[in-house]
């Protein structure tokens, strides 16, 4: 008898979905992208974000948290790991989008301004002297709209530091004061705060928390018929330089000078005001602490004068951080950011330079030596998956990763 024919030969792309996207899951980025070259259906496959999170939860900045929250929902994500590589081999194209002048003092002297900003969505929200200037961003990013679409002023003196939390801005100035602004409204509040410039706030659950050249940080009021009313002050013995609220809103961290007391990382309780904890006991006199950043209500980082990065679980131990890294110059660093994952960004004293740091690695991974007439600290930084901003004394760099 005749024998039988063999079955017709089923490619594998005729399987069902559910098991190619199986298969598919055990592939990395080279070979996702090489199956997206075998044909039309394959090459939709291999982009769906199903299988680039996997991958893309491993790399720097591709907007997920370590607990795999995903922070940029829009922006596929296989083309979050295609910037991510930018970011990670320091591929960028660098532009200095916004100047301005120095102040002018009686002695003709000139003092170079210390800014601040935030990033919102399509907003670049920029301190300078005694306001806060709101500019669009360009559709890729890179640069601003010349003139600022709004301006929030009420200090009389330089805006040191505010927040920006849900529409609303919370600013601390030379003057002492606070003041809230609505940001779509002509809303505001000022009230006196500090006897000594407002150095630090933060703002969260009707709350703000303010620190001060003083000595002091308070814990103010927002809620109705309350607004601006001190619920506690808390004599921190040293020059407050940095606050921030915790995310369960049932504590607040202080970073002061070290130089009257020991620790200048310390918890208080939110709602009484007592002291519930310090952080660290190796601290150096003079080892101030100028920035935090909670990533999660038990990890936050910190930075400051002694040039270290530190990275403190406090689920874990008060008295040590689980992780440091060391600025290689030597010199203060001023500003401090994360991706919630495994980026941290940094700006030191030192020439305007950002780092970028892999926290899986002990040294830096990458540098930027941003331009400027002076020596100039980066003040403050802020980046999403694509730009980094930079303020210095007297200029706004970026760095654009999406164009390298």
């Amino acid at each position: 008898s005749r024998a039988a024919s063999p079955p017709p030969f089923s490619p594998l792309w005729a399987l069902p979905e559910e098991l190619l996207l199986l298969i598919c899951s055990y592939l990395d980025t080279q070979a996702l992208g090489r199956l997206g070259q075998v044909c039309r259906r394959l090459r939709l496959l291999a982009g769906r974000d199903l299988l680039w999170r996997r991958i893309a939860r491993a790399c720097l900045n591709s907007g997920f948290t370590h607990l795999g929250t995903d922070l940029a929902t829009g922006i596929p994500v296989k083309e979050r790991v295609k910037v991510s590589q930018n970011w990670r081999h320091g591929r960028c194209r660098r532009e200095t989008v916004l100047k301005w002048k120095c102040k002018q003092v009686a002695s003709f002297s000139s003092i170079f301004l210390m800014p601040w900003m935030e990033l919102d969505g399509e907003y670049l929200y920029l301190s300078q002297a005694e306001n806060i200037q709101a500019y669009q961003l360009s559709p890729d990013g890179a640069g601003l709209q010349r003139h600022p679409q709004a301006i929030f002023s009420g200090h009389q003196e330089d805006v040191c530091r505010f927040v920006l939390v849900n529409s609303h801005i919370v600013s601390g100035g030379g003057d002492g004061n606070i003041v809230l602004h609505k940001i779509h409204g002509s809303y505001s509040v000022k009230f006196s705060a500090h006897e000594q410039e407002v150095n630090c706030v933060d703002f969260q659950g009707g709350l703000i928390v303010s620190g001060s050249r003083d000595r002091t940080a308070k814990v103010w009021s927002l809620s109705a018929g309350r607004v601006g009313q001190c619920l506690h002050t808390v004599q921190t013995e040293d020059r407050v330089w940095s606050i921030a609220i915790s995310p369960l809103l049932s504590s607040f961290v202080t970073g002061t000078a070290c130089c009257g007391h020991t620790s200048p990382l310390r918890i208080w309780d939110l709602e009484s005001g007592q002291l519930l904890t310090c952080l660290g006991t190796d601290f150096h006199h003079g080892a101030g602490v100028l920035d935090i950043f909670y990533e999660t209500p038990s990890l936050l980082l910190s930075c400051g004068y002694d040039t270290y990065i530190r990275y403190w679980d406090i689920r874990t131990s008060t008295r040590k951080c689980i992780q440091e890294w060391e600025e290689p110059h030597d010199s203060a660093l001023y500003c401090i950011r994360s991706d919630r994952n495994h980026m941290i960004a940094s700006g030191s004293s030192y020439y305007g330079v950002v780092r970028i740091w892999d926290k899986r690695q002990t040294r830096c991974l990458q540098s930027f030596h941003l331009s400027s007439p002076t020596s100039s600290p980066v003040y403050c930084l802020r980046f999403s998956t694509t730009h980094l901003y930079a303020a210095l004394a007297s200029a706004l760099h970026v760095l654009d990763f999406s164009a390298p």
